[in-house]
């Protein structure tokens, strides 16, 4: 009995991890609304989402096939008298940034200064470690729980 259910925790645990392995996660804040998001960046856990619960934006959606995030994106604007940084999901060719790196031509009066896209988990953030060393920590438990 102690044997199964150690073997359906590991394929549950398994299972999570390949699931979450597919799904690019980013931060996505802006800092006008939230003044962590800015140069001096820091996270929280309502800064982090799932990519693949995020749609692109809409004028993406109309102009180009894009459905998927491919990585994260931080950009940094300049709305009139005002600079934005914009981190969120990144929707395109990673090595050809132009198309997912556009400015919103709805927008014509804001001036986009950088567009910098990376492909790992949180990438988009000031660290990417806490998610490595969680699965380190899973893994090893796992192995002990197994052991």
């Amino acid at each position: 009995m102690v044997s199964a259910v150690k073997s359906f925790l590991a394929i549950a645990v398994i299972a999570s991890v390949a699931t979450s392995a597919f799904a690019v996660q980013c931060y996505i804040c802006d800092s006008v609304t939230q003044p962590k998001c800015g140069e001096k960046f820091e996270a929280s856990d309502d800064m982090k989402f799932d990519c693949s619960r995020v749609s692109p934006p809409r004028f993406l959606q109309n102009f180009f096939n894009v459905h998927n995030a491919t990585g994260c994106v931080k950009k940094v604007l300049d709305v009139p008298g005002h600079p934005q940084i914009i981190r969120s999901c990144f929707y395109g060719d990673v090595s050809n940034t132009q198309t997912g790196c556009q400015a919103d031509p709805s927008l014509p009066f804001v001036k986009q200064l950088s567009c910098d896209v990376c492909t790992g988990n949180l990438c988009n953030g000031s660290s990417a470690m806490a998610p490595i060393a969680a699965a380190i920590v899973l893994f090893f438990a796992l192995a002990r729980m197994l052991s």
